[in-house]
């Protein structure tokens, strides 16, 4: 049976949101371990590459509350593959925190609470994970919105090719007059200034998404 009392924890660590339309707050972070992907360009490899430890939901709450006004994201890997994670997202509501919750895009959305802020990751070519974008996800982003959600989606792209890819994307599912839509490159296969040169042609409002905690803390890879 599922377990829905403990998850399996890679790292916690109190930082600056470094991404999202809420970049720049304090936010407490609970990365998951696991993950259904293995995108080119992962950052956070130690996510399904080391084993993780096992925390009682009680052991997450008691950590949280040395934080009392920060937001709360659970991100991963893929934390959505976790059982656990659906009980921990209604307890932290019920005490009032705000959560955002990072997806990679390839697992169903549905049982996510719409007052969860959801930061949806779709899968480019260039990732090599395009195939196991949930494209259903899309669509329940609607019902979502019209609940009141706080959504967002991003793209993290690594040439011209995943940009014009993401651009029908965009065009296809109307995003922009959904959600926020974040265009994030990666950094040493696409040039920022490149990529702000299209979106100024589009002329749509989507947001160039730049890592802040790399601009901040180069040096460090792991919790912040």
């Amino acid at each position: 049976m599922p377990d829905f009392t403990t998850l399996l924890v890679s790292e916690l660590f109190y930082s600056i949101q470094g991404e999202s339309t809420r970049a720049g707050l304090p936010c407490a972070f609970l990365r998951l371990s696991g993950c259904n992907l293995r995108c080119s360009y992962c950052d956070s490899r130690y996510t399904w590459d080391e084993a993780g430890r096992v925390m009682h939901l009680d052991q997450v709450h008691a950590w949280l509350t040395d934080f009392p006004g920060a937001l709360v994201e659970i991100t991963g890997g893929e934390p959505l593959l976790q059982e656990a994670v659906y009980p921990l997202m209604h307890q932290l509501l019920g005490v009032k925190r705000e959560v955002l919750l990072e997806t990679g895009g390839g697992v169903a959305i549905e049982r996510v609470p719409t007052e969860v802020g959801i930061i949806l990751d779709v899968k480019t070519p260039d990732s090599r994970m395009a195939e196991q974008n949930d494209w259903e996800n899309l669509t329940l982003l609607k019902q979502r919105q019209q609940a009141g959600s706080r959504d967002e989606v991003k793209f993290v792209l690594s040439s011209l090719k995943d940009v014009d890819w993401a651009l029908d994307i965009v065009h296809q599912y109307r995003l922009t007059e959904l959600v926020p839509v974040l265009f994030s490159p990666v950094i040493d296969q696409l040039s920022p200034a490149l990529l702000a040169d299209v979106i100024l042609q589009e002329q749509l409002p989507i947001r160039l998404q730049m890592q802040l905690h790399t601009r901040i803390w180069p040096d460090i890879a792991r919790g912040v």
